[in-house]
């Protein structure tokens, strides 16, 4: 029993060139630009399919540090009063 390793699932994405690629990191480089390109890249319908599933997990892994900023600061300030407060 052998098995096809020639399998394609749908149409392929085209290749994204390493050039393209510096520019988009040039773009996520800019500060409040980074966030709106994301946005773009992630729910837009004209973006290229691993562009949008990049961006998709920049923003899950950016809410997922900012949730964790959150709660550690909530902890901190917490602790602070309690030590410090009257």
């Amino acid at each position: 029993m052998t098995t096809d390793q020639s399998q394609t699932f749908g149409d392929t994405a085209p290749v994204i060139s390493v050039r393209h690629w510096l520019l988009t990191l040039i773009v996520l480089a800019i500060p409040i630009l980074n966030l709106v390109m994301l946005f773009v890249w992630a729910f837009g319908d004209g973006a290229n399919p691993n562009k949008r599933n990049y961006s998709r997990a920049a923003l899950l892994l950016s809410a997922i540090a900012l949730a964790l900023y959150l709660i550690f600061l909530l902890v901190f300030v917490v602790l602070f009063s309690a030590a410090f407060g009257s």
